[in-house]
Formats: C-alpha cells, sequence, structure tokens
C-alpha cells in the first residue's frame, strides 16, 4: 500500500528548510489528519526530545503513522558526518543516529540518513570516506533491522554531497557494504538534478526503495514545478512500491496550501 506523510520539523535553526509544517507538532498533526494525510515525516533536534508515550498518544489521537524520523539536527547543530576525518566525531555521529534509530523504531518508523553522511573532504581520498561511509551503514543497518525497522539512506545531488548522487550508486553502495538493513530513499528533487530519467531509474531500483521523496523540480509541492508525474508515478507502482510518500517541500506558497497541494496531488496519482 502507498501512503502519503506530510514534514513536521521542531529544530529551529532549520525552519527555513523544507518543511511543510514547523515549531508545533499537535497542530502540525491535526492538519495532517484533517486534509488526509496517513502519516507524518517527523525532524527533532535529538531523539530525546520527547517521551515516546506522548507521541503514541498524538498519533493514535490523529489516527496517523510515523513514517520516519530525519537526523539531520544531527550535522546542522553538532557538526557530526558519518565521514569526518575524525573517528571520535564518526563515533559521535553513529551514537546520534543510535539514537534516532531507537526512537523511530519505538513507533515502528525508520530513520533517514541524508546530510550527516557528510563529504568527502579535501585530504581525505573519496574511496576512504565512502568506506567509512560504508561500514556505519552496515552497523547502523544491522541496528535498525533488529528493532524490526530499517535504515533509509538518501542519495543528495551533487551540491550537497559528493559522495553518492543517484539511486544505482546507492544501490551498489548499500549491496557494497553488505547492509541489508537499509534502502534507498527516492527524493524527487535530488533525482531531477542528477537523473538523466527518474522514471527509469526508479524501475531500475525498485527493489532497493523504502520510501520517497515528494517534491517538484524547484523544491515546491508537486504541480509547482516542471516534474512530469505521469511516467514516475507508473514507475513507483509497476515497481510494487510499498511505504510512505512524504512531502519534503518547501511550504510554498504558505503551509497550509502546500499541504493541500501535496495531498491533491497525491491522490491524483496514488489513489
Amino acid at each position: 500500500m502507498i501512503k502519503s506523510a506530510v514534514t513536521i520539523a521542531l529544530v529551529p535553526q532549520i525552519k527555513t528548510g523544507p518543511w511543510i509544517f514547523w515549531k508545533d507538532l499537535e497542530e502540525g498533526m491535526k492538519k495532517a489528519h484533517d486534509l488526509g494525510f496517513d502519516g507524518i515525516e517527523l525532524f527533532t533536534p535529538s531523539p530525546d526530545l520527547m517521551e515516546i508515550e506522548y507521541l503514541h498518544e498524538l498519533l493514535e489521537k490523529y489516527s496517523l503513522e510515523l513514517a520516519a524520523v530525519g537526523t539531520g539536527a544531527g550535522k546542522v547543530l553538532h557538526g557530526l558526518t558519518l565521514t569526518d576525518p575524525d573517528p571520535s566525531i564518526r563515533h559521535r555521529a553513529i551514537s546520534f543516529i543510535e539514537g534516532m534509530i531507537r526512537f523511530g523504531a519505538a513507533c515502528g518508523a525508520p530513520a533517514i540518513i541524508g546530510s550527516m553522511q557528510g563529504h568527502a573532504l579535501s585530504g581525505n581520498s573519496r574511496s576512504r570516506s565512502l568506506n567509512w561511509l560504508k561500514e556505519s551503514l552496515k552497523e547502523l543497518g544491522a541496528l535498525a533491522k533488529s528493532l524490526d525497522t530499517f535504515l533509509i539512506y538518501e542519495p543528495l545531488n551533487r551540491y550537497e554531497t559528493n559522495l553518492i548522487n543517484k539511486l544505482s550508486d546507492g544501490t551498489r553502495l548499500i549491496k557494497e557494504a553488505e547492509a541489508d538493513g537499509v534502502k534507498l530513499l527516492a527524493d524527487l528533487f535530488h533525482m531531477n538534478i542528477e537523473e538523466t530519467d527518474l522514471a527509469t531509474a526508479i524501475q531500475e531500483n525498485a527493489s532497493s526503495i523504502g520510501h520517497i521523496h515528494f517534491a517538484d523540480s524547484n523544491r515546491s509541492p508537486i504541480g509547482a514545478g516542471h516534474t512530469d508525474m505521469n511516467p514516475i508515478a507508473e514507475a513507483i507502482k509497476e515497481g510494487g512500491y510499498e511505504g510512505f510518500i512524504s512531502a519534503e517541500a518547501f511550504p510554498n506558497p504558505n503551509p497550509d496550501a502546500a499541504a493541500k497541494m501535496t495531498i491533491d496531488s497525491f491522490n491524483q496519482f496514488f489513489k
């Protein structure tokens, strides 16, 4: 079953990012419920921001699922990445992500590694950085699997990382790492920059995809840019995808309108 989700960010330092709702968790969840979303994708500054029981209560109250939890605050707030040349920083990055994996797993949701993958920095070979990333994905994926969930790895566009930019390279990375507890995030915005054909990339990597970010070519909600969703939606459905399609998009022209535009587009292509 393909399900819809909307992003809610609770990290003030990233409030200008591609999140539909931010700051007020319950208000965002109420709006998500009222519009007919199936779940929320949550970004918090740490895994201990709130009691799990409280989150469970809100999810039940608004008949929502937790689609995924983001780990980006680890880099934004603490400067942590899995490919930092300093082994103590890599260790702290792994510990932070472990906490987020446990937080998400308590609600049956995976954690996402995006910006915390880092970069191949000057003075370090790309292959060394990729080896650090592989080691981390294998370790963290095993933890996620032991908690009956999985870890999501997100290929980012070339302006955000020089490690993995395409779905095919992400699939290869996971296989080389022997990280069977890890799946890919297909982010349509990043893919618009890096992939020659988005639908073909999804078809060819369908078995690796565990989460999808729903945003147009300009990172506004679907329908506000030039992405042709028809072949992409067909590729997603024909590939047998079962999971969340989540709106990680700028709240243009405003959060409520962006959320409405997103759910309308989701219903148009996936209902």
